[in-house]
């Protein structure tokens, strides 16, 4: 890249660290905060499936907001909704507040993602793509390894002593981006303004574009993925009896070869081996990784399989946003929208089924996640047949 491209691309990733690493901090003192007010796995699993119903909801109309109002507007917008919502979480004391804060993390989630994939694609060129998104998902790695570690020292000082430094490192955010963010369209670029199309009306459109199965693979791969990542605090502190402090150790060992990974395998392996082959190959180490959880019987082992199963995913994400994003043209705003929306709808229906599933049997969770792990594999392999089949013709 060039040296502004390298720049530019720099203020992005601390823009996405610092989004991430806000919320990361939080983590270890999920299940401990949710037992104090007397809440468990179904909690736990809506936390998580409001917050990405709220991006569901949100994501296709940020999408076309970030092609018509530019990215840098948007970007400020989801960072001020990500902080705020961490005010109302610190000052919660109720379920119901705490669902309300989701839901305003959820919207500021989706008006912040589009924007900067699409900021990604608006400065890079299509050999560069590959390798930018890639540091733009370790520097969400990054911050879900700091945070966590941050958020597991800060719990000595108390159990919402986490939610109020995130709060406050959400508005260093925000101020950030207020100075050193410059748009990356230029502004006869914009699209114009038009009525909003509901967002059902926008999922059939989506349905025709050359980047539909990718989106299904999305949408398929995050239900089982965050079907393991809703419960998998309460699990080992259910099973293990893991502290918070063994959780930040855990999450924050998962982002360390997270980070590795993205910054310096991603674009390595996808220029050998292409983004078709390096999905198949990846969600199958997931489903395997799924398939070890059960037999994982004590804390050093299921914390390896968990690494395993980070890494694969470290890789699967930016992958996949890279293939909609060669497959999308000039639409990159309503293509990273809808990625968003598709990742939001596996991001609800998982948790909220493992949830469910974990306050009748904790293994169950990770059953339900190996199942849609194979069948995403094989909705991928049919995808690619007939792709190379039509490339034939």
């Amino acid at each position: 890249m060039l040296p502004e491209q390298r720049k530019k691309m720099m203020i992005l990733m601390i823009n996405m660290f610092i989004a991430v690493g806000s919320f990361g901090i939080i983590i270890p003192i999920l299940p401990a905060y949710l037992l104090s007010i007397g809440q468990g796995g179904t909690a736990a699993g809506l936390i998580i499936a409001i917050f990405a119903g709220a991006q569901l909801i949100m994501s296709p109309i940020a999408g076309k907001w970030a092609d018509q109002y530019g990215r840098r507007i948007m970007i400020i917008a989801g960072l001020s909704g990500l902080a705020i919502s961490m005010f109302v979480f610190y000052f919660s004391d109720t379920i119901g507040i705490l669902y309300l804060s989701r839901v305003i993390g959820g919207i500021g989630a989706a008006l912040l993602i589009p924007a900067i994939f699409a900021y990604v694609a608006d400065i890079t060129t299509m050999d560069q793509r590959a390798k930018g998104n890639s540091l733009i998902s370790a520097s969400m790695s990054l911050g879900i390894v700091v945070g966590p570690g941050i958020g597991g020292f800060l719990a000595d000082f108390g159990l919402k002593m986490p939610l109020l430094v995130s709060a406050i490192i959400g508005v260093a955010a925000v101020i950030f981006s207020a100075i050193w963010l410059k748009e990356s369209k230029e502004k006869d670029s914009f699209a114009s303004a038009a009525a909003e199309d509901p967002m059902i009306k926008k999922l059939a459109q989506s349905v025709n574009k050359p980047y539909f199965i990718p989106l299904v693979i999305t949408l398929v791969m995050s239900f089982g993925l965050m079907a393991y990542e809703s419960v998998i605090g309460l699990f080992i502190d259910n099973k293990f009896g893991a502290t918070p402090q063994e959780i930040a150790v855990m999450v924050t060992s998962t982002g360390i070869v997270s980070v590795i990974v993205q910054l310096f395998v991603v674009d390595r392996i996808v220029r050998r081996y292409g983004e078709g082959a390096v999905l198949n190959m990846f969600l199958a180490v997931t489903a395997i990784g799924f398939l070890f959880s059960f037999l994982a019987g004590s804390y050093a082992l299921f914390f390896a399989v968990t690494l395993i199963i980070f890494l694969a995913s470290s890789i699967l994400r930016p992958v996949l946003n890279t293939l909609v994003s060669k497959l999308a043209g000039n639409e990159q705003g309503f293509a990273m929208g809808m990625n968003n929306a598709y990742m939001s709808i596996g991001n609800v229906l998982g948790p909220t089924l493992a949830g469910l599933l974990y306050d009748v049997h904790i293994y169950y969770p990770f059953l339900l996640g190996l199942i849609v792990l194979l069948l995403t594999m094989l909705v991928s392999m049919a995808w690619q047949k007939r792709q190379k089949a039509a490339a034939w013709k």
